[in-house]
């Protein structure tokens, strides 16, 4: 494949799954800020390596684990000092351009009306329970639940094995029933409001 094929190949993914990476990325990093910064370190970052995807239909796992993987190494530990991708200057120029290519869609995208209803839908009761999740129960949910996520798929981007994934669903799926249900009262008031 060339250079050329693989920069589309790579752009239209990137293209397909930006918002998705913005969401799961604010649900782990809880600020708009640093959600903007991972995912534009984990675009760097798979660009970088985009010669180690073997399958292009595994494309979207492969993906969000090197999101997920730049969140664990970036963000939880808080390193003092953050980690440099080393791109060659090939790399960087071709980075600097397809993120230029693809900066009028981001723009569509952040200001989009369809997905400013889909988040106000979801409601901020059940934004802030799974916010509340401890961070391996919080992450398989939104992969799984908000993201669509198969439990292989889940297994595949978070390194563990599928039973975990069930595991931490099942237990995560149980918290975020017992803070909606803490959160019930406020939740019936608001339905009454309206």
């Amino acid at each position: 494949m060339t250079n050329d094929d693989t920069k589309a190949f790579f752009g239209k993914g990137i293209e397909q799954h930006i918002d998705a990476m913005y969401s799961v990325a604010l649900r782990l990093t809880r600020k708009g800020a640093d959600a903007e910064d991972l995912v534009a370190e984990a675009v760097a970052k798979a660009w970088g390596s985009i010669h180690s995807l073997n399958d292009r239909a595994r494309f979207r796992p492969w993906l969000f684990r090197i999101l997920h993987n730049t969140f664990v190494s970036d963000y939880r530990k808080k390193s003092v000092r953050p980690t440099e991708t080393s791109l060659d200057d090939n790399d960087e120029e071709d980075l600097a351009g397809l993120l230029n290519e693809q900066s009028d869609d981001f723009l569509v995208w952040w200001s989009n009306p369809e997905r400013t209803f889909f988040n106000d839908l979801l409601g901020e009761q059940l934004l802030a329970a799974i916010d509340n999740l401890p961070e391996a129960f919080r992450t398989v949910v939104i992969l799984v639940n908000v993201e669509g996520f198969t439990y292989d798929e889940t297994a595949e981007v978070l390194g563990i094995a599928p039973g975990t994934v069930r595991s931490r669903m099942k237990r995560g799926r149980t918290l975020l029933q017992k803070a909606l249900w803490k959160q019930r009262p406020t939740l019936e008031g608001n339905r009454h409001e309206t």
